[in-house]
């Protein structure tokens, strides 16, 4: 069954290079993302494991707790790692998800047969502190992900989800963004000083500081 946004995340226990977790409590009041790949010891996903690694400290500045899954076991995850810190000059600094009965691949949806019959696609979940599926991006097991866009996600997600606002096209950190349509011209006259309507259900202002 799919998971689709607003769901709530299936909880679920698991061995990790890490130890075992217990992911809700392993999350705690963090936000998550969690990313699947296709097998160990694949090209796109060492790459991928090392770009992840070297931009972990972008997620912890944004309170979000990543970890990685592959359908096999937790012996070929540790060796594999060896692999990443050479290759990428990264060491994996998050804990990667050993599913072998793909008990968790099947919770979150990540095969799909007439992509790959057996193994991971590359699913994305961001998951907010709410457990709850904030964003969801499925890629072909071809495509390697890009993590600067899954920063640029969580940043839009983390301010929309405390200020009344949304996130143009092509937004980024820093740049305008759109108040929601629900908040009367009053509202926004006390919320958003030096707004700029377009048109009225268009209007324009500085992205909010915390």
């Amino acid at each position: 069954m799919a998971v689709r946004l607003g769901d709530e995340a299936p909880d679920f226990t698991a061995q990790t290079t890490e130890g075992e977790i217990h992911f809700y409590e392993w999350l705690g009041d963090s936000w998550g993302v969690l990313f699947s790949h296709p097998a160990d010891f694949t090209p796109v996903c060492t790459t991928e494991l090392g770009r992840a690694a070297f931009l972990k400290p972008e997620f912890d500045k944004r309170n979000t707790r990543i970890i990685g899954l592959s359908v096999d076991p937790l012996t070929k995850h540790s060796d594999w790692a060896a692999d990443i810190a050479e290759t990428q000059g990264s060491a994996v600094n998050f804990p990667m998800i050993a599913d072998p009965d793909r008990k968790v691949s099947l919770a979150y949806d990540m095969i799909h047969p007439n992509a790959e019959a057996t193994a991971t696609v590359r699913s994305v979940f961001i998951i907010g502190p709410d457990k709850k599926v904030k964003l969801t991006i499925t890629y072909p097991p071809s495509t390697g992900r890009n993590f600067d866009e899954i920063l640029r996600v969580l940043d839009s997600l983390q301010l929309t989800a405390y200020k009344k606002v949304a996130t143009p096209v092509d937004w980024k950190q820093g740049d305008d963004v759109v108040i929601l349509p629900g908040v009367s011209t009053e509202e926004a006259d006390k919320l958003f000083s030096g707004y700029r309507t377009v048109k009225p259900y268009l209007r324009m202002t500085p992205q909010p500081k915390d």
